[in-house]
């Protein structure tokens, strides 16, 4: 094994516990934890949290067209996710619908509107979605990927074999991925600029980051480089990096910076599988993500939760 990849994947092991269940419904065993065993920073604040939420005001759609802050992009409010689980370049989805189920399941979500494909290396779904993208228009289709590279070159390279995995001329939004340090906007310089020189180039339209630390998303919150960020955010506060309220207080400043807002672990890496709807009800009264991104396991789950989105108002 050569030692770059020896230490890649030390890294993914490292992060694991950070990164399970990123985008999806559950935790491996597919139950959700009982409200008295939620552990999450603010679990304690659920029930005043929700009756605090202001109510919507129309009725949304998880179709809905949406546009991620100044950059541009437009897409639909619901991201189909692909990593839950997700490390080592696999995910649930990868390893248990392989290319053609979750190719099948991008396609049916499109065929119900949905337009945001949420992919990343380290869940292994590039090929599973580029069998996706050559059945549905690709300037339709909003792609998103993202990277563990924290070296300039390897992120050139990653760049280059992104776009030959998937299929396609260029990315629209690439993340570095799981970013944790409160200096990550001086210490990866150098990646920073590598992404931005793809931006003028028309390789990417957007970038920025995954935060995992409430410490790298203060500094992605007061970084102009960042145009888009995907952040954790539960009313029960479960797998973020703080809790609800400090959390929000930091999307606020990157809203009123005009940054892409992105909400993921919207139900709690599985602690609020049976309280879907309130999830739900909390990322969409809380008005501060522009989208979210929640992986689906197969159509039903998918169905479900493109219809309790509807119901949400």
């Amino acid at each position: 094994m050569k030692r770059r990849e020896f230490l890649r994947r030390g890294a993914y092991g490292a992060a694991g516990a950070a990164l399970a269940g990123s985008a999806g419904f559950g935790a491996a065993a597919g139950l959700a934890a009982p409200e008295a065993a939620w552990r999450g920073f603010g679990a304690s604040g659920f029930a005043a949290r929700m009756a605090a939420l202001p109510k919507l005001d129309k009725k949304v759609e998880a179709s809905d067209t949406v546009t991620l802050g100044k950059t541009g992009i437009r897409t639909s409010r619901l991201a189909m996710g692909t990593g839950t689980n997700g490390i080592g370049h696999h995910s649930r989805q990868t390893d248990q619908l392989g290319v053609a189920g979750l190719s099948a399941l991008l396609q049916n979500g499109y065929d119900n509107g949905l337009r945001f494909f949420d992919l990343a290396d380290a869940y292994g779904s590039h090929p599973h979605a580029a069998d996706a993208l050559k059945h549905v228009p690709r300037d339709k289709v909003t792609v998103m990927t993202k990277s563990w590279s924290r070296d300039p070159a390897e992120m050139k390279a990653d760049l280059d074999r992104f776009r030959k995995e998937l299929g396609t001329d260029y990315l629209d939004v690439v993340l570095m991925h799981c970013l944790t340090d409160a200096d990550w906007t001086q210490r990866y310089r150098g990646v920073m600029d590598v992404l931005s020189e793809a931006k003028e180039k028309g390789v990417i339209r957007a970038h920025g980051c995954s935060c995992h630390s409430i410490e790298a998303l203060r500094a992605a919150a007061k970084s102009p480089w960042v145009d888009v960020d995907l952040v954790r955010m539960n009313p029960i506060g479960s797998h973020m990096d703080a809790d609800p309220e400090t959390v929000a207080a930091v999307i606020r400043e990157m809203r009123a910076a005009g940054k892409g807002i992105i909400g993921m672990k919207i139900l709690g890496q599985g602690d609020m599988r049976n309280r879907q709807d309130d999830a739900l009800k909390y990322a969409l009264s809380m008005g501060l993500l522009d989208a979210f991104t929640i992986g689906a396991e197969n159509k039903a789950e998918q169905m479900d939760l493109i219809a309790r989105i509807g119901r949400a108002a």
